[in-house]
């Protein structure tokens, strides 16, 4: 494939900004450079961040509205370009790709619906024998700038969920894409200045982590900070940050636990969900399925159903529209989890199927036996591996192991039995919960985030960072 070089630049303040030394961007199937961006230094993120601190945005709810409402609709016209660089930057198939340029619209239209949304309060006074003829109002204003840090593998909508909540309330923000996978983050910068946003209320600024992390983090203008990515970035970054606020999405490594209560077609179902789950974006989701904990009493039904759907994915080609499984990030990665796996294979697993691996490449390797403490499933493991735990039919003893890593992000649990149910969802140490479903499922509004070594308790989606990305202030009125 010749693939044209994408030079690209920083976009700070309405100007695009770049620097003598780039980074390469690399086509993870291939290794070619598809693309370069500035190799930042700390003056520019400076630079960004004063000049959204000192940007006072005057636009009105409905404006507001209106900007968000026309960059889902370029999103939507230009989804099909949006998908061909989210396939050549991270290397995920063309249908995943094409899939999440779909929630970024998403993302866009229900900030622009909950724009216009005042959720001030009113509180008379006159409650209490003490009380007074009072109303106490609240009503939320922007804050100065938000320090928006995004991880490598959802580039449009990690990005989107950050950036559209903070126009809808108002709060510019400037934005540090990974280095691995930056040409989207630029591409939606402009998508936002066509449809009307003023440059100030969104900036992009690029380098590498050594150059540029600290100032994200420590430059006096932010107000917020809020991070995707890895637990030991995400802990260093609540470390420095101090006083200031701090949204922190950090990973997980979520089970799908299948109850023995189900009938053939359950199972078959079961299945159908556990492999979706575990390879959809190349299985680098932080609530991908990364552990499939099943029942003793119904494994040996169930694992022949999730050996058959792994063998039939398609995968190769991430340009292929066919491929329904593309790369993970780069080679290094695939490696890795591909060690994971052998050496569960030494621990007692059982390597179902793996038809080899090419580069960053990673087929759905399905592996039946695996220790519930194997490295494999305690870990992240952030590509297309199918774990199958076979558990005890005992569900104290499932939701502990189910509990026993440093992750509590998603679950799923496939049963029938409504009292098991309940059980499950009050059980599991996790942020979220899925009957019947991927750990991953929500819509781009509800809230979600995890707990333990998965986040600090601040939820994401659309709803929940709008509140996060203002302060409230409370004044009161005479009110006879």
């Amino acid at each position: 494939m010749t693939v044209e070089i994408r030079h690209e630049a920083m976009r700070i303040g309405g100007r695009k900004v770049t620097t003598p030394d780039v980074i390469e961007v690399l086509y993870p199937y291939t290794d070619e450079v598809v693309g370069t961006v500035p190799a930042g230094k700390a003056e520019h993120a400076a630079e960004a961040f004063a000049i959204a601190a000192a940007y006072q945005c005057k636009l009105t709810r409905y404006e507001r509205q209106q900007i968000l409402y026309r960059a889902a609709n370029l999103i939507r016209d230009r989804r099909e370009e949006l998908a061909h660089w989210l396939v050549l930057e991270l290397g995920i198939c063309k249908q995943h790709a094409l899939y999440e340029a779909g929630r970024a619209y998403d993302v866009f239209t229900f900030a622009g619906q909950l724009a216009i949304m005042d959720d001030g309060q009113i509180f008379s006074c006159d409650l209490t024998p003490q009380g007074k003829a009072r109303k106490i109002y609240t009503k939320r204003e922007p804050v100065r700038a938000i320090s928006a840090i995004t991880p490598f593998n959802h580039p449009l909508n990690m990005v989107a969920h950050k950036i559209a909540p903070a126009i809808a309330v108002g709060s510019p923000m400037v934005c540090k894409p990974t280095e691995l996978t930056p040409l989207t983050a630029l591409t939606l910068a402009d998508i936002l200045y066509e449809a009307g946003l003023p440059p100030e209320m969104f900036q992009v600024v690029t380098g590498l982590p050594a150059d540029i992390g600290d100032a994200m983090i420590l430059d006096d203008n932010i107000d917020i900070i809020t991070f995707t990515g890895g637990v030991p970035v995400g802990k260093m970054i609540a470390s420095k940050a101090s006083y200031k606020r701090t949204a922190l999405e950090l990973g997980g490594n979520d089970p799908l636990i299948i109850l023995n209560d189900l009938s053939a077609e359950d199972l078959a179902k079961a299945a159908t969900i556990a492999v979706a789950g575990a390879t959809g974006n190349s299985g680098q989701r932080c609530t991908a399925v990364k552990r499939i904990l099943v029942q003793d009493s119904v494994a040996d039904t169930f694992v022949p159903l999730v050996l058959e759907r792994a063998k039939a994915l398609r995968h190769g080609d991430p340009m292929d529209p066919e491929t329904q499984l593309g790369c993970v990030i780069h080679s290094k990665a695939a490696e890795t989890f591909e060690r994971r796996v052998f050496d569960a294979e030494k621990e007692g697993a059982q390597i179902l199927y793996h038809p080899g691996r090419r580069g960053a490449l990673l087929p759905p390797i399905t592996v039946d036996h695996v220790p519930h403490d194997s490295e494999l499933v305690m870990e992240e493991t952030f590509g297309p591996i199918v774990p199958i735990v076979r558990v005890p039919d005992d569900d104290a003893a499932v939701m502990a192991i189910s509990n026993s890593t440093q992750f509590g992000l998603s679950s799923g649990v496939c049963t029938n039995d409504f009292r098991r149910m309940q059980a499950y969802i009050e059980g599991l140490n996790v942020g979220n919960v899925n009957i019947w479903e991927q750990p991953g499922y929500r819509i781009e509004m509800s809230p979600f985030g995890g707990i333990k070594d998965s986040g600090n308790g601040v939820k994401e989606g659309v709803l929940e960072a709008m509140k996060f990305s203002t302060n409230v202030k409370t004044y009161s009125l005479p009110w006879p």
